[in-house]
């Protein structure tokens, strides 16, 4: 048995890098980027009037002129046309280019505007702006042309596919999604829609890992396999030589029917280690099919799959999609309790999350009695934090890595 940290080392020794793709941009939420995207003008590219209003000669203003007739109308997406007369203005939008000639906008809150009787329609100034180029965005001053705004490595969320979007990138290379199979074992499982007997239950744990999959950027794929040794051995290979990682759950303990690490070694698989000093999850079977697969064989016990496909498969899956493998920045809360824990394991502490009114946050563990096959605690908590196994008592305030699921 190893602890967790040899064990997140183990698996962290196997990461590389899936391969780029090209994706049309609007596929390409949730991906990671694997070239950088520069700008490919100014940002913004024009003088840009930042209020609806009058644009105007600041001065003409500094001269003592305080009524202006209103030459034309522009529109945000018109080409800026030169004020003709520099005592007159321009009634503009927000968004239009500044038009030659002016340089200090007016907005309509600070102006009254009448007609004249001759029909021409004047702009009076109620109050006078602070300095020339008022409510003006100068063009180049949130970014140069050429200036690097998204790196290789970047995660694509809905602000970078819009910053992507306004430098032109159409198409974007990204990293390709990591392909898994989700294969939950057990005779006691049956489908969803059935009705289970009084001694089984329905396959509830494909379903959840598989969403947990999909979440981190994933594609899933759900098997499910009987506690039959020629079943695994029959289907094994093929999802081992056809996935970038298998995660199984059930059948790796060591009961009678627990076949899968045999089955996984027959195949061909190397392992790389099979139980964990931690709670919940000792079971853990992690190993590698040479040119194939990673396999994560997760105890069956749904909160055992729930709590380890986050603290060990998430990480993979991430660091996989990264152009340069590395480890995520920890996250930690403080305890909101005294927690005691004395058996020499990682204990992963299920919890619920508040903010402090200073900021901090807060860890708030069940106040049920936590057991692994309680998959409605989850329901109730936010993520886990982890107890180190060298200590027994952890106090009230005291910060704890934190690993949220929610």
């Amino acid at each position: 048995m190893i602890s967790v940290a040899e064990a997140t080392y183990l698996i962290a020794a196997t990461i590389r890098p899936l391969p780029p793709e090209t994706r049309p941009l609007a596929q390409a939420q949730g991906r990671v980027l694997r070239e950088p995207l520069h700008a490919d003008r100014d940002f913004p590219p024009f003088d840009r009037v930042a209020m609806d209003g009058v644009a105007l000669a600041f001065e003409a203003l500094a001269a003592g002129q305080r009524a202006f007739g209103l030459e034309r109308v522009q529109l945000a997406g018109q080409p800026p046309a030169p004020l003709q007369n520099p005592a007159a203005a321009v009634e503009i939008m927000t968004g239009a280019a500044l038009p030659p000639g002016t340089d200090t906008v007016i907005r309509y809150e600070d102006l009254l505007i009448g007609e004249e009787a001759d029909g021409r329609r004047v702009a009076t100034v109620q109050v006078l702006p602070p300095a020339r180029g008022h409510n003006v965005h100068r063009r180049a001053t949130d970014r140069h042309q050429g200036e690097l705004l998204l790196p290789a490595g970047t995660h694509l969320g809905p602000a970078e596919l819009a910053v992507a979007a306004t430098v032109g990138a159409a198409e974007v290379t990204v990293t390709r999604r990591p392909r898994l199979a989700v294969v939950s074992t057990g005779d006691e499982l049956v489908a969803i829609s059935q009705v289970p007997l009084p001694h089984q239950i329905r396959r509830s744990n494909g379903l959840m890992l598989q969403a947990a999959a999909q979440a981190a950027g994933a594609e899933a794929d759900l098997f499910h396999f009987d506690d039959d040794p020629a079943v695994l051995r029959r289907e094994l290979p093929a999802l081992l030589r056809g996935y970038d990682a298998l995660v199984l759950s059930g059948g790796v303990s060591k009961g009678l029917a627990d076949f899968l690490p045999a089955a996984l070694r027959e195949a061909g698989t190397r392992e790389l280690f099979h139980e964990v000093r931690q709670r919940p999850g000792k079971p853990l079977w992690f190993g590698q099919y040479p040119e194939g697969a990673v396999v994560f064989a997760l105890p069956g016990n749904p909160v055992s799959s729930f709590v380890n496909f986050y603290r060990y498969v998430q990480p993979w899956l991430r660091a996989v999609q990264q152009p340069q493998a590395a480890p995520e920045p920890a996250h930690y809360a403080a305890l909101a309790a005294d927690v005691t824990f004395r058996p020499p394991l990682t204990h992963f502490l299920l919890v619920r999350l508040t903010s402090a009114p200073d900021g901090r946050l807060l860890a708030h563990p069940l106040a049920r009695t936590q057991n692994s096959g309680d998959l409605a605690s989850l329901l109730h908590c936010d993520g886990f934090v982890e107890l180190p196994a060298e200590r027994e008592q952890f106090t009230a305030g005291e910060a704890l890595p934190l690993w949220r699921f929610r």
